[in-house]
């Protein structure tokens, strides 16, 4: 038994302190390592040392700022993780190892008024198949994060009140998942996750507080505090969408009117181009559109982006962020939406607010929920089972046959 404040206790703590690092950022050079945790560089050079020799790291050459470095990875045979993201109407799932790599990802259609529980039997096969094209075992699956369109209660994990997915409301997406799975879930909204993926791999990357906008069937944000997302006590922080923008304004899903979500939601924009497009207009079509030179979606295209400005200018008076980052079908239309978002924060938020602040658009595109349910796997897990070894060996001689892909590559 180790006793408190013993050399054997303050070296565990130490070997959690790296791990931990690791873990969180995907790779560190041992400076990097030394800066994160605090401590000596001999220290965290022994200490990898240690976890090479145990096989819970990987150590590979790599060079920063122009002189020769190690990069240190969690090993990707230690585990696997599953990444789930419903949506409006896809379905995408991911499997990645602890090295933050995607190993094998697939996206489907699916239909926006089945069950929950067609939902789930969809999920449970798409995640079997693609952890059979990974070639580990099931037993290396360490938990499983899950993203769903709509509010979740922080306790129970029930999902509330959902007009995106109308036959979801009142179900437990964890328990049911975890049941039929047998690993642990760990679930949220697909804005949170939308954020914690841009953090870890994209547009986020380097940013302590940010917000992640997402603009496509709802209007949601995900919000980053000092380097952690924020959900508030009922899980329910970030719903931009419901400010209130014009008190006589369209009826909104909530039940208020004049929301910002019925100034740039799909559901909401895209008829006011059903008389001169046709009834089939979708939001990634508008944006292409938009993009080509099409005046009437140029035209909408650009009203949202003020209205999403003025969402922003009131997160930037609240919260003060350094960052935001602009998710969505609506990111891909870039300086047509992203030039009135500016203008509106400029003309409504704090000046000194507004100058500090960097509106960006996401890098990861549709798989920013998805690769941030990853992250949130890789978060929440705890550090003793890897320094115990219980998940270390070879995915049944699989390792090197399935190409793993950066999730920052590709994106």
């Amino acid at each position: 038994m180790e006793t408190p404040g013993s050399q054997s206790s303050l070296h565990r703590a130490n070997l959690e302190r790296v791990v931990r690092a690791v873990r969180i950022a995907g790779s560190l050079t041992q400076a990097e390592i030394a800066r994160t945790t605090g401590l000596s560089a001999a220290t965290v050079s022994n200490i990898v040392r240690e976890l090479k020799d145990n096989g819970t790291v990987e150590v590979t050459p790599t060079s920063a700022g122009g002189r020769r470095a190690r990069s240190v990875s969690l090993s990707g045979d230690a585990g696997i993780v599953v990444g789930v993201d419903f949506g409006h109407s896809h379905l995408r799932v991911a499997v990645g190892n602890l090295a933050h790599q995607v190993l094998a990802e697939e996206s489907e259609p699916i239909d926006v008024d089945a069950s929950a529980s067609q939902g789930f039997d969809r999920a449970e096969r798409l995640v079997e198949r693609l952890i059979e094209v990974t070639g580990f075992r099931r037993e290396k699956v360490i938990g499983m994060g899950l993203g769903v369109p709509g509010p979740i209660d922080v306790e129970t994990g029930v999902l509330g009140s959902s007009t995106i997915l109308p036959g979801w409301a009142g179900t437990n997406p964890r328990e049911e998942l975890a049941s039929r799975l047998g690993v642990e879930v760990h679930v949220d909204n697909d804005a949170n996750l939308g954020a914690l993926g841009e953090l870890v791999w994209g547009s986020g990357r380097g940013a302590r507080d940010l917000a992640y906008i997402k603009v496509a069937s709802g209007v949601g944000a995900g919000l980053v505090i000092d380097g952690q997302i924020y959900r508030g006590p009922g899980g329910t922080a970030g719903e931009i969408g419901h400010i209130t923008l014009d008190e006589s304004g369209p009826v909104c899903r909530c039940g208020n009117r004049g929301c910002l979500e019925t100034f740039t939601a799909a559901r909401y924009v895209l008829p006011l181009l059903h008389s001169s497009h046709g009834p089939d207009l979708t939001m990634p079509e508008m944006v292409r559109l938009a993009r080509s030179g099409d005046p009437g979606c140029r035209r909408v295209v650009a009203d949202v982006g003020r209205h999403v400005g003025s969402g922003v200018a009131n997160l930037c008076n609240l919260l003060n962020p350094s960052r935001v980052v602009l998710g969505g079908d609506l990111a891909e239309a870039g300086e047509l939406v992203l030039g009135p978002i500016r203008d509106s924060v400029s003309r409504y938020a704090i000046p000194s607010a507004a100058r500090r602040l960097t509106v960006v658009p996401g890098a990861l595109g549709g798989r920013a929920e998805v690769l941030g349910a990853l992250a949130l796997v890789l978060s929440e897990m705890g550090d003793s089972t890897l320094l115990d070894g219980s998940l270390n060996g070879s995915p049944d001689g699989a390792a090197g046959r399935v190409p793993a892909v950066a999730a920052s590559a590709g994106a």
